[in-house]
């Protein structure tokens, strides 16, 4: 059975710790091919090496935000993969925190779509965290609190519940998706419980967070946008360029409302002066309606570049 599967015994592969490996503050995954190449043309990005499977490989970047490095790549959809990837960063980067964001089936129609979804427990419906962790149908999401705090202190609209992880997304069936919702479950996606898993077992510390891609919770299924759209979905890269500016900002605004950056950069996203008039007229309007950034890109952009800082301190003091 499955469930017999987890063994502290030695595994008989076992990936290559490089111990030289430029050391992070944090490495971030992102599901978006849109949001990997956004980020790449857009920061000054260099590339380290690269992940590598069967069907190809995925490249591992390093950029620099106020005198502190972070990782950036592109994982893949599904548990094994998707776990893979952060077994194998070792070899690659030095780092003990994993930031986890990307799209997820909404379980509850009354979350609106966009709105950060934070999981406080997984339901272990895969197979790859029974390899990591003892059998139990659900996984503690460990950080939950913390992102939790951030997302308050921010004014984010949110909403705290279980997440079910899947293997089989076309075996989302009816009663599972009732049987799920009744106990608590807002989202599906498809690597929470296995990346929870996977970290706990190696030491690392992962923070967690979804928006919804699709609805379940209508009598047919909802895909949330129409053909072709990338604004306002999960794969709008305006998001991971606003969020910074606002972070930057010290709160600090001119008479006409656009932001004051603090900070001296070459990124093109970093510096309000440098924004095409899009990015100023998005700026402008959150200024404007109190938008608090709800999409799951600026979340992980905002919450990458504070949780490092020193105000992370204050958070874990309270944990």
């Amino acid at each position: 059975m499955i469930t017999d599967s987890f063994d502290l015994s030695p595994a008989k592969i076992n990936p290559k710790i490089n111990e030289d490996a430029p050391k992070v503050e944090a490495a971030i995954l992102t599901f978006s091919h849109e949001i990997e190449r956004y980020v790449v043309e857009n920061y000054d990005c260099e590339k380290i090496g690269e992940l590598k499977m069967g069907h190809g490989s995925t490249s591992v970047f390093v950029f620099e935000y106020n005198g502190k490095k972070y990782g950036f790549f592109k994982t893949w959809v599904g548990a094994p993969a998707c776990v893979a990837t952060i077994e194998e960063l070792g070899m690659i980067l030095n780092t003990k925190k994993i930031i986890h964001f990307g799209g997820a089936g909404c379980l509850d129609k009354e979350i609106a779509r966009g709105k950060v979804m934070v999981p406080t427990e997984a339901y272990r419906d895969e197979g790859t965290s029974y390899h990591y962790a003892k059998a139990a149908d659900y996984i503690t999401i460990k950080n939950s609190n913390i992102v939790e705090e951030y997302i308050k202190e921010n004014g984010i609209p949110y909403v705290l519940g279980k997440t079910w992880t899947t293997d089989a997304f076309y075996r989302e069936t009816l009663n599972n998706f009732e049987k799920h919702k009744a106990d608590g479950c807002i989202s599906v996606e498809m690597e929470g419980a296995a990346v929870q898993a996977v970290c706990d077992f190696k030491g690392l510390e992962v923070y967690m967070f979804f928006t919804g891609g699709d609805l379940l919770d209508a009598p047919e299924w909802t895909i949330r946008k129409e053909k072709g759209q990338i604004r306002h979905t999960q794969h709008d890269p305006n998001h991971f360029e606003i969020a910074p500016i606002r972070l930057i900002a010290s709160n600090e605004t001119t008479t006409s409302g656009e932001f004051i950056s603090p900070i001296n950069t070459t990124s093109p996203c970093l510096t309000p002066i440098s924004c095409s008039p899009a990015v100023k007229a998005s700026i402008a309007s959150l200024n404007s309606t109190k938008d608090k950034l709800c999409s799951i890109y600026s979340m992980a952009a905002r919450f990458m570049l504070s949780l490092f800082d020193s105000n992370i301190k204050s958070y874990n003091n309270k944990t």
